[in-house]
């Protein structure tokens, strides 16, 4: 009896020291393939999957992760970086600056990749040594570390990706401190701990489990029942309540990226189907109808700063030039007027999120003031990606959650045929300023030419920016060392229970 006493013991000390941390996300991710991913949920999965080059801290400073040092050379058009050793892939296959060469090349090469407008001037990569590699470019490219800060720098194994070409996603190999276990669609993204990472002191959890579920609410209700430990995007209405709650934690960070309404301009026929998009003066009319400010209280309880462009107003890369923009009907109907069209239909297609579902109510609420009649389409994220993709929309809900430089808020979105040029519009001087941002190092010189594009765009309004969300995560208490970084994700390393969780 003394035995089986002792074993039942033994085995309930295994099961407490197993740690579990289950994780409520407000969406089903899409592929979880580094180059073609799109979704920002997805990055929350890839921060335990898959190590990047190099990350951004809590200031955006670029600090090491993969490569451990970098330098560029005189002419800004070679970076050349040192990387970790003694890391391994989740296949057991080293990770070496081959290994970083055919990663460049697959982001830049697969089909459907969303990554090959942010690697645009990398032409080829040399492996200088095992441990070294060097990128070189078309012409200086400043964005280019923060670009690697991202899933551009993430690194899959070469190994598995050749073994399975056009479904990598489905079992995903990277080197992250997370290895792929399971994926049920629409229901759960299981991840277990790599024994062999290189920076296992710092991880605590034996497994993570992701799981979608759409309605903030009841992300909520998983997390004070117990059933979740952390969720993301927690509804801007609850924010009060979880501060009363003795067992919740919660933080907050604003964005690096912005809540909008891309508008089909140029992409498909449907741009020339519908007033809204084959008339500026008709966008710029449901631009006026809007209130951001109350927008944002009504759709996001106040938690969110208002903007009018792809940076918030306290960056120091917004364009001054083109101020937030008042609310003003009387002008809004009188565009339309002008247009021919005082009473304007269109379809706004919006995700099945909440805060979405809310933005689109009052969106249809405020622009009927001024005449407009807008019809809401609801659908599930990764569809309406794909339909926007196809061009099969009219006007579209779509947040974007940011990058560490502007670039990575504009190039894809306004240069030609980009890969999230949603709205379909392709101008040579859009093209030409984009480049002038990218090759300038100069930050002076950059805020110039964003104010130019700033001024550019605004005659055409293909997106209305709304305004910059706070990421919201609310957690169990006995979760610890949660870092609230601009770019919402979640950093596993450090992350735990606190004694007794």
């Amino acid at each position: 009896m003394k035995k089986l006493a002792a074993l039942a013991i033994a085995l309930l000390a295994t099961a407490a020291s197993a740690q579990h941390l289950r994780v409520g996300l407000a969406e089903d991710p899409d592929a979880l393939d580094p180059s073609l991913a799109r979704t920002f949920v997805g990055r929350i999965v890839f921060s335990a999957l898959c190590d990047k080059l190099v990350d951004i801290d809590e200031k955006l400073n670029i600090v090491p992760q993969l490569a451990t040092s970098w330098q560029w050379s005189p002419d800004n058009k070679q970076l050349t970086m040192k990387l970790r050793p003694g890391v391994t892939f989740h296949d057991g296959e080293k990770f070496d600056a081959a290994a970083v060469k055919y990663n460049i090349e697959r982001h830049k090469t697969i089909a459907g990749s969303n990554r090959r407008g942010e690697l645009l001037p990398v032409t080829t990569v040399d492996v200088v040594d095992p441990m070294t590699v060097r990128m070189n470019l078309s012409a200086p490219f400043s964005p280019l570390l923060t670009v690697l800060a991202d899933r551009a720098g993430m690194m899959v194994s070469p190994k598995a990706a050749q073994a399975n070409p056009t479904n990598f996603g489905a079992r995903p190999v990277c080197s992250g401190p997370f290895k792929f276990a399971e994926r049920v669609a629409q229901d759960r993204i299981v991840l277990e701990k790599f024994a062999d990472y290189w920076d296992k002191g710092r991880i605590h959890f034996d497994k993570i489990t992701y799981l979608p579920i759409i309605d903030a609410t009841v992300r909520l209700a998983n997390l004070r029942s117990g059933q979740l430990d952390l969720i993301e995007r927690m509804a801007p209405s609850d924010v009060a309540s979880v501060k009363k709650d003795a067992k919740l934690g919660m933080s907050k960070i604003t964005e690096l990226g912005y809540q909008g309404i891309t508008i089909n301009t140029a992409k498909s026929d449907k741009a020339k189907q519908n007033p809204l998009g084959r008339d500026a003066r008709v966008r710029e009319a449901f631009e006026l109808s809007l209130d951001r400010e109350g927008i944002v209280k009504v759709a996001m309880d106040g938690e969110a700063d208002v903007g009018n462009q792809w940076v918030p107003p306290t960056n120091s890369f917004y364009a001054k030039n083109v101020p937030i923009p008042k609310r003003n009907v009387a002008r809004a109907k009188q565009l339309l007027k002008e247009a021919g069209v005082p009473n304007p239909s269109f379809t706004l297609m919006t995700p099945t999120t909440s805060d979405a579902q809310r933005i689109a109510q009052v969106v249809q609420a405020m622009a009927k003031e001024a005449g407009f009649d807008v019809k809401i389409q609801s659908t599930e994220f990764a569809t309406s990606l794909n339909l926007a993709d196809k061009g099969d929309y009219e006007a579209y809900v779509l947040a974007w959650s940011g990058r560490a430089d502007p670039d990575g808020n504009l190039f894809s979105f306004y240069g030609c045929k980009q890969p999230l040029n949603y709205h379909g519009e392709c101008r040579a001087n859009w093209d030409d300023l984009l480049t002038r941002s990218r090759t300038n190092l100069d930050t002076n010189e950059r805020i110039k030419v964003f104010a130019t594009m700033a001024a550019e765009v605004e005659k055409v309004r293909p997106i209305v920016y709304l305004f910059h969300r706070h990421w919201l995560y609310a957690f169990n208490k006995k979760v610890t060392g949660m870092r609230p970084v601009p770019d919402g994700l979640v950093r596993v390393q450090g992350l735990k229970f606190a004694s007794g969780g």
